[in-house]
């Protein structure tokens, strides 16, 4: 039988405020601004703070990221729906705005030497429904060994031919228990296949890059995933209380 990988999504603490959509609970953040709707790539910076009150920290380094092949429409997370561009399954788009990250990362080797993150070495039985018809859309789905796989359900295969696809962590956009047909689904921070590789809606960067991040901040910090064109983070920076 086909069973959930259980994950917490939401916590009482994360209850957020429509005007301020950071969390209090929250202790890092990963920002991108690419220059504007159209952008495929951007650079992205972490900041910490270690509580509310105190200032928002950039960490040094930067990492390269590479956006959906089709630029940015407003996606669904920790903001309220704003006018303009809206993600849709499919439209090759990164979902912009703010948004919780994924607890656990998904890899192709057995053990990550990743340390403060749960791990999950993915098989051919794992799948993130992308049917917006599916009950089950946007969400992992695991196969047992012998189950057939859903033969009227759109997936993406977790374990692929490919590199890209060996390290991964779920960006929540439009994610359980909100969930919206048609609003897109298996959105992820993962590797990059060339150095002017697009996605189809994912945010992709260097395997260096990527741990290198992944070794600065866990989930016990309730990271959160800020993607925002120059001009719309200029616009909020005040009143979401961006550094």
């Amino acid at each position: 039988m086909c069973r959930w990988l259980g994950i917490v999504f939401l916590l009482p603490s994360l209850l957020i405020s429509a005007t301020v959509p950071i969390p209090p609970s929250c202790r890092a953040l990963l920002i991108a601004q690419p220059e504007s709707w159209d952008s495929t790539k951007a650079t992205l910076h972490l900041y910490r703070r270690t509580s509310p009150t105190n200032p928002w920290i950039r960490y040094a380094n930067s990492h390269s990221v590479h956006l959906g092949r089709n630029g940015l429409a407003w996606g669904r997370g920790l903001h309220t729906q704003q006018a303009g561009p809206q993600k849709k399954e499919g439209d090759g788009k990164s979902p912009a705005g703010l948004f919780h990250l994924g607890n656990i990362l998904y890899g192709y080797d057995k053990k990550s030497d990743l340390p403060g993150w749960r791990y999950r070495q993915v098989t051919d039985r794992d799948l993130w429904i992308e049917d917006p018809s599916s009950s089950l859309y946007n969400r992992h789905l695991i196969l047992s060994a012998h189950e057939p796989f859903p033969p009227l359900e759109q997936y993406h295969l977790m374990r692929q031919a490919d590199p890209a696809h060996s390290l991964k962590l779920f960006i929540r956009h439009n994610a359980p228990p909100e969930v919206k047909a048609g609003s897109g689904s298996a959105i992820f921070f993962h590797l990059c296949r060339s150095p002017d590789s697009v996605t189809t809606g994912c945010t992709s960067m260097e395997e260096g890059s990527f741990r290198q991040l992944l070794r600065s901040f866990t989930p016990a910090d309730q990271p959160v995933y800020v993607l925002l064109p120059a001009d719309e983070y200029v616009r909020f920076r005040e009143s979401w209380k961006l550094p």
